[in-house]
């Protein structure tokens, strides 16, 4: 990696460490902890996603026009106001408001870490700089979370502070490594924009581009049928239908998380030298076999031990599928962009995962906990689909976009040198 990807890296790190620190309490701290109640809880978390979604819609057009580097800052400084005021909320308006900002501010980084990547790296290297962020991501949530939970104490409000002002205090440092760095110029590469689609701008581009249209509903698919159940409505199916002990949960999102790691630079050669859309209909099949896991778990009729191990591998699973989704689906997101345009590309994206993880718990977690037949059979079905839209989106890709690795050598790669994106900037 060059000096400006290290530091995007190590931005992306510290952020996901923060972000570890605070998001598994945020519940019990509405509801507990400033006692609000589990009602007024759902609607701070509600809050906090909708916040997100409203400022994605804006925020493509702004880093395209003036660069991820400004809108990164300003993303990680709201961020830290909003946690930093959060810890320190002491009623229902200032914890609400705190939430809007917080949630705004962390949907925004998404694409604007995304846009910066892409432009620190080219073809051949953008799919293993995706691989890294994603580890290492994982790796500050996890770190992040541990330290967290050595430090919580609900009979102390004072704890929940420190967490939160830890928080704040690690979107600063990002805001500073973010400062520190030179972006130079994404490559331009003229096979990888879009053929056929409709002029605009926007997100009438996007939608006029029937690949990357392809993408977004695929991507929804997957954070639909992955993230949006893993603390909503498989978490209810196992300790419901399956009787796993609320501990266990623990352990099952451990086990995510350690095959993340373990596996992510494994897959990595694997991945990149077939093509992106084989590698994503693969991953429905393995999340196919995951929730058949989890099916046995619940209605299998086993021992105790047998449910808890096979509940156990479904999350493992998951992970094998994330990790090889990494490196895969976000470097994809930039080829199919045009240069021009890549931050409302990467918006849009993160958009689509957005109402995926907004809508994901809204439906599966009323029929995780009462319907689990259904629950399993429905999401048995998400998963091929995820293999019947990737293959389908396949067609539509070209050799670069699909296979970059076979393609690179073809490519006219014109470089700009960064003191002119700094002016631009």
């Amino acid at each position: 990696m060059g000096a400006a990807m290290r530091r995007i890296q190590a931005g992306n790190a510290l952020s996901a460490f923060g972000l570890g620190f605070t998001v598994p309490y945020l519940y019990i701290y509405v509801a507990s902890v400033r006692g609000l109640g589990s009602f007024w809880a759902g609607i701070v978390l509600g809050v906090f996603a909708l916040a997100a979604l409203v400022a994605l819609l804006f925020t493509g057009r702004v880093i395209d026009r003036r660069g991820p580097l400004p809108v990164l800052v300003g993303a990680a400084v709201t961020a830290a106001v909003g946690a930093l005021c959060l810890g320190l909320a002491n009623n229902l308006v200032t914890v609400l408001g705190s939430a809007a900002l917080l949630g705004a501010g962390t949907a925004v980084m998404q694409p604007a870490l995304a846009t910066m990547i892409v432009w620190c790296s080219g073809p051949t290297s953008r799919t293993r700089a995706f691989a890294m962020q994603f580890f290492l991501q994982n790796l500050g949530l996890g770190i992040g979370g541990l330290f967290g939970g050595q430090i919580v104490d609900e009979s102390r409000p004072a704890s929940f502070t420190l967490l939160f002002a830890i928080e704040a205090g690690m979107f600063l440092v990002l805001a500073v490594i973010a400062l520190s760095v030179k972006l130079p110029r994404n490559a331009a590469i003229a096979d990888a924009r879009p053929k056929g689609g409709k002029g605009g701008s926007g997100f009438r581009a996007v939608l006029g581009h029937r690949a990357m249209l392809q993408l977004c509903v695929l991507g929804f698919v997957l954070f639909f049928a992955c993230y949006g159940q893993f603390e909503s409505g498989l978490a209810a199916y196992g300790t419901e239908a399956a009787g796993i002990d609320p501990s266990a949960l623990g352990f099952a999102l451990a086990a995510n998380t350690a095959v993340i790691v373990v596996a992510q630079f494994l897959v990595l050669r694997f991945v990149e030298r077939r093509r992106r859309s084989r590698v994503i209909a693969s991953v429905g099949l393995i999340w196919t076999v995951a929730w058949l896991f989890a099916g046995y778990a619940g209605l299998g009729h086993g021992s105790q031990t047998m449910a808890t191990a096979a509940f156990v591998s479904t999350y493992a699973l998951f992970g094998l599928g994330e990790a090889m989704l990494s490196p895969t689906v976000a470097p994809l997101v930039a080829d199919l962009a045009p240069e021009s345009m890549v931050g409302q590309y990467n918006s849009a994206f993160a958009l689509v995962k957005q109402m995926a993880l907004a809508l994901g718990p809204f439906v599966g977690g009323p029929m995780g906990a009462t319907l689990h037949g259904p629950y399993i059979v429905t999401f048995i079905l998400f998963s091929l689909g995820i293999t019947v839209l990737a293959l389908r989106l396949g067609k539509k890709l070209t050799p670069a976009q699909d296979q970059p690795m076979l393609a690179a050598p073809s490519r006219v790669v014109a470089v700009h040198k960064s003191e002119q994106v700094g002016a631009a900037v």
